[in-house]
């Protein structure tokens, strides 16, 4: 089985955000064939969608693994219902949200899976992070993730979290 490298976008702003993204950094860490590399500090920002809703937490993990990326896609599910995670509303407040950003340097269009993640590059909760633990990263059309978050210019609404 190939190795791959994958990257997730954590956030969370229900129910203790910073520890359900530590806790979930730490189950990340024990899926099946994979293994946590490193993951970004953590960032506060403000909701992307309705504005009735706490500040999210955020952060970015890099992972190697053995799953495919629908395989991969079940287990951050399945993290997700283990912290209780409900779709209520679509950008509603979440207890835990993993979005599966890049896997290796594949495109997918598939019904349950796009990769790249479709949104990426237009926001700075992911971007940010995401250069922070991969700046040489170059998206697969080739853009550079730290001159993409760079780009953004909107970090002025995401501030670094202390040390967990």
């Amino acid at each position: 089985m190939k190795l791959h490298r994958a990257w997730v976008g954590l956030g969370s702003n229900l129910a203790d955000p910073r520890s359900q993204l530590v806790r979930a950094l730490e189950e990340l860490d024990r899926l099946p064939l994979t293994r946590l590399c490193i993951a970004s500090r953590l960032y506060s920002s403000r909701p992307l969608g309705p504005s009735d809703q706490p500040d999210f937490i955020n952060a970015v993990a890099e992972l190697e693994t053995r799953l495919s990326p629908l395989a991969l896609l079940d287990q951050l599910q399945a993290l997700e219902q283990r912290h209780r995670r409900v779709r209520d509303r679509h950008w509603g407040p979440r207890t835990l949200d993993l979005d599966l950003l890049l896997f290796d340097q594949q495109c997918l269009s598939m019904p349950r899976l796009t990769l790249p993640h479709p949104e990426m590059a237009q926001r700075a909760f992911v971007l940010v992070p995401l250069a922070e633990v991969a700046p040489d990263l170059r998206l697969p059309d080739g853009d550079d993730v730290a001159t993409l978050a760079q780009a953004l210019g909107d970090w002025g609404s995401l501030m670094v979290l202390p040390n967990r």
